[in-house]
């Protein structure tokens, strides 16, 4: 219940601070996210990239270890 309490508490604030009546932080968020959206997708598309490269392996190895019958 603390956990909750807390929880929507940040949040609020967290909304407040980028409405244009609370701290006016939008422009700064706009500034920030722009900035670290391509480092984000390069990490994405790296997870992404050994993920399939790992599903690929799985694959391979269970074809070698059942023979088809």
């Amino acid at each position: 219940m603390k956990a909750l309490i807390i929880g929507i508490t940040v949040l609020s604030v967290a909304i407040l601070s980028v409405l244009p009546m609370g701290l006016g932080w939008w422009g700064d968020l706009l500034v920030f996210l722009r900035g670290s959206l391509p480092i984000l997708a390069l990490f994405l598309g790296l997870l992404l990239v050994f993920t399939g490269i790992t599903d690929i392996r799985d694959k391979l190895g269970s074809r070698k270890k059942d023979p088809p019958a």
